[in-house]
């Protein structure tokens, strides 16, 4: 068992407030992200989850050990946790096997066990056969195999992944990521990983954590952070978005109904207080949104194109309704040229927040 307990959670760096009062709980064998935009916290938790840092206040638990908080601290040594850094940190002087072996050497292991230890993690990370190489003789995606079988060869309870994949190339990344959820179901133990790559935290994760400025905005399954943002700075994070000012013309449990400034009406699940007659955005996705001709049925927006982007698998338009410009992602087979009047219908999920929502916390929309 390795399920983890924050509590609380303060460090301070000077008068910067790098992580502010952080609560989550993370289930055994759970793929958590910790994800934010730099300077959020996300490596600072995790360096206090690892034992590097002392945090100021708060505390953390693993099960049901102490492990940080204020006044105590155990060794990142006797944690049982493994660590993969942004950089690898791979010995380049050390053969693969010797990189590998290094953890169970300071633990004093006996060689037989050791070798065989080896030979398991490696075949488990697919670097079977390369264990006398040395890095320099690698690829970026097999040192970084390198350094996730070097913390696992410990048999941890709980691995921590600091931007792992940050430094690898967009086509190798892709491939890693789907590596590494195979891995982390093989090996069946909690990963931690922080990344302020948003298709990582959604693809790897079972929850995500986002946070900015230090707090936590947003703890859920990928398909709520995306789909159900809580604030305006989650939904400008988690990927482009439409923010439509309107007004409330009636609440009816968790949903709003909002008349568009553009024209049109729209009802969908509010988030925060909404209340009738209050202005509001309503946030939508660029794929939620249908380009047609004008006039046509159910459509809550007119515009003009001003700019056309093909990118294979979709066409972006960006339509002026009324002097603000809103994004469409469409089959490429829907098509209008620049300068067409069109009509826009929204035809997937959309968010009400009130207005002015989320702009303490760094509004991002793009």
């Amino acid at each position: 068992m390795a399920s983890i307990s924050i509590r609380g959670l303060v460090k301070r760096f000077g008068a910067v407030t790098a992580v502010d009062n952080l609560s989550i709980d993370i289930a055994d064998k759970e793929f958590v992200s910790l994800l934010g935009p730099s300077g959020c916290g996300k490596t600072t938790t995790l360096q206090m989850l690892a034992g590097f840092l002392q945090p100021d206040e708060g505390m953390i638990h693993v099960d049901d050990q102490l492990v940080s908080s204020a006044g105590s601290m155990l060794p990142p040594e006797r944690r049982e946790m493994g660590m993969v850094f942004q950089d690898y940190a791979v010995w380049p002087h050390k053969s693969v096997f010797e990189n590998v072996a290094f953890g169970l050497q300071v633990r004093r292991r006996p060689s037989k066990e050791i070798a065989e230890r080896v030979a398991e993690i490696l075949e488990t990370v697919g670097l079977a056969g390369l264990d006398g190489r040395y890095p320099g003789e690698l690829s970026g995606g097999q040192q970084q195999r390198v350094a996730l079988a070097r913390a696992l060869v410990i048999r941890p309870k709980i691995l921590l992944l600091d931007e792992p994949l940050s430094n690898l190339d967009a086509r190798l990344r892709d491939r890693m990521r789907d590596e590494l959820a195979g891995l982390q179901r093989r090996v069946g133990i909690t990963f931690v990983y922080v990344t302020h790559d948003q298709t990582e935290a959604l693809r790897l994760s079972d929850r995500i954590v986002v946070m900015n400025q230090g707090k936590l905005q947003q703890l859920g399954v990928p398909r709520d952070i995306y789909e159900r943002p809580a604030n305006r700075f989650v939904a400008g994070f988690m990927g482009k978005v439409n923010l439509l000012p309107g007004t409330v013309t009636g609440v009816a449990g968790d949903m709003a109904t909002v008349e568009l400034a553009s024209g049109g009406r729209v009802t969908a699940p509010c988030e925060g207080d909404v209340r009738q007659g209050q202005g509001v955005n309503l946030s939508v996705r660029p794929e939620n949104l249908a380009v047609q001709p004008p006039g046509s049925d159910g459509a809550a927006m007119g515009g003009t194109v001003v700019d056309v982007g093909y990118v294979g698998r979709n066409i972006t338009y960006v339509v002026d309704v009324g002097g603000l410009e809103v994004h469409a992602d469409v089959h490429p087979d829907v098509q209008f040229a620049a300068g067409s009047e069109v009509a826009l219908s929204i035809v997937g999920r959309c968010v009400v927040f009130p207005a002015g929502d989320g702009d303490d916390a760094g509004d991002e929309i793009e």
